[in-house]
């Protein structure tokens, strides 16, 4: 009776193990050369496809219905249609709540929408789960100027041109105050 029991148990149990979200892909070594690639760039030029391997990087769901929900959220973030985009990311968030990109996209969509908490509030559970997620962090820096947290902003954005110093971004990074002689 027990081992029916246990059988029973593990049959109800199938579909919700068969909907978990696998781990996201470990992107760590390739990042850490990007970034050192990034950093050794001479323009800006060279740069931006580095930049491009890395968004590959972050946007490379953990399985295949996750890609889906992820496309399907940035390609309404292109339409304008930020509520769906919100409805999509919610539901791949829902699903891995591990992957920072869902995060990250979710925030991207309410700061266009000008939601700039929700947004701020995303970046922060996208860079606990990748803290060298180099466009995370210019977005976070990016909200932090739209809240009026300009040193905050600025902090960020210093750490992010740590990372990649030919983010575009780094046009409103201010110069710090000299020393008086």
């Amino acid at each position: 009776m027990k081992a029916v029991l246990t059988a029973l148990a593990l049959l109800a149990a199938a579909p919700a193990l068969a909907e978990a979200c696998p781990p996201a892909p470990d992107i760590a070594a390739d990042l850490d050369s990007l970034i050192d690639e990034a950093r050794a760039a001479p323009t800006e030029r060279f740069a931006r496809p580095v930049a491009e391997r890395m968004w590959a990087l972050w946007t490379q769901a953990p399985d295949a219905r996750a890609q889906e929900m992820l496309d399907q959220g940035m390609a309404r973030i292109r339409r304008a249609d930020y509520p769906g985009a919100v409805a999509a990311l919610d539901d791949l968030v829902a699903y891995c709540p591990d992957y920072a990109e869902g995060y990250n996209q979710r925030a991207f969509a309410n700061f266009l929408q000008g939601n700039y908490r929700l947004a701020l509030a995303d970046l922060d559970l996208a860079l606990e789960r990748a803290p060298r997620h180099v466009a995370a962090m210019s977005g976070k820096a990016m909200t932090l100027f739209g809240l009026g947290e300009l040193r905050a902003g600025q902090e960020v954005l210093r750490e992010a041109l740590e990372l990649n110093p030919w983010l575009s971004e780094r046009a409103l990074l201010d110069e710090p105050p000299g020393e008086e002689l």
